[in-house]
């Protein structure tokens, strides 16, 4: 690890953190907590994708809804408007938009076809977004002087890396540059992010094998073709099977660095405490 014994984190100059983990459980409160004490500089993986490798897909799809209105097709053939998504690290929600839900185009849905090809998107997106890690580790000091550093990474990381290939390429350059943290939620944190995501179902990036075999299973199970798919219902449906999924690859990326418990980072105030979390995980490590 970067940092072998706590002692060895407590004393270096300069702090390099990844927080990863299910979406819900604090990577972005401790990521904006950090930033706001003035000496870390927080890289949102989302916002990146969103913004540097997802941006001109994204504000396509938003141009090409907007030709489909006579009024709005003839301002944007003339120049004479401007259209682009307001991506924010607290709001990604053009993001999770574009890759959208497959099922009944008259619910909103895509063609699973379309869907995938978006999916597809996003995993290169987050790839490429997390190996930026390094050039803003790089450019936080050199062009900021910001000494401390958290990446904060999308839930769905998890699905793009191999954690249990000692040479995955992701996984082995992000382990060089930080300390991976896991933020490892209980059971009823599970249980509660499902009664959220029941509530306010959205778009999220899947693993391509996992997807296909739940599609598949869930026109099956109800007997109905791709069109007649309720978009959220399988969403909804896919998203307790997606957590058990993705729990043991973030168990075995947790054994690339350390674990904090989700109750732990809810703790955390000042960037002390953190310092103390992170002390204490490798501790427990050891």
């Amino acid at each position: 690890m970067l940092y072998p014994t706590a002692q060895a984190w407590r004393d270096a100059p300069k702090k390099r953190v990844l927080l990863f983990g299910m979406s819900g459980l604090g990577k972005t409160y401790l990521s904006n907590m950090l930033r706001d004490h003035g000496d870390w500089f927080h890289y949102s993986v989302d916002y990146r994708i969103g913004t540097r490798y997802m941006g001109e897909h994204i504000a396509d799809s938003f141009k090409r809804e907007a030709m489909k209105v006579p009024y709005l097709r003839e301002l944007l053939m003339s120049d004479s408007i401007y259209i682009a998504s307001n991506i924010t690290f607290d709001n990604l929600a053009p993001l999770s938009t574009y890759l959208g839900k497959p099922g009944d185009p008259d619910g909103g849905g895509l063609p699973f076809a379309e869907y995938m090809r978006r999916q597809e998107l996003h995993r290169a997106a987050e790839v490429a977004a997390c190996l930026d890690t390094r050039h803003f580790i790089d450019r936080a000091q050199d062009l900021y002087g910001y000494p401390n550093f958290v990446c904060d990474t999308s839930g769905s990381i998890c699905e793009v890396v191999d954690p249990w290939d000692p040479a995955d390429p992701v996984l082995t350059e992000l382990a060089q540059d930080a300390l991976l943290v896991w933020i490892e939620g209980s059971d009823d944190h599970t249980a509660e992010l499902v009664r959220r995501f029941d509530r306010a179902p959205k778009p999220m990036y899947y693993q391509p094998a996992f997807l296909r075999a739940a599609w598949d299973e869930y026109l099956s199970e109800n007997n109905i073709s791709e069109g007649d798919v309720d978009p959220d219902a399988f969403v909804r449906w896919t998203y307790a099977r997606a957590l058990a999924h993705r729990q043991p690859r973030y168990a075995q990326m947790a054994t690339w660095g350390v674990t904090v418990a989700a109750d732990e980072v809810a703790q955390v105030r000042t960037p002390g405490d953190f310092d103390t979390l992170i002390a204490t995980a490798i501790d427990r490590t050891g």
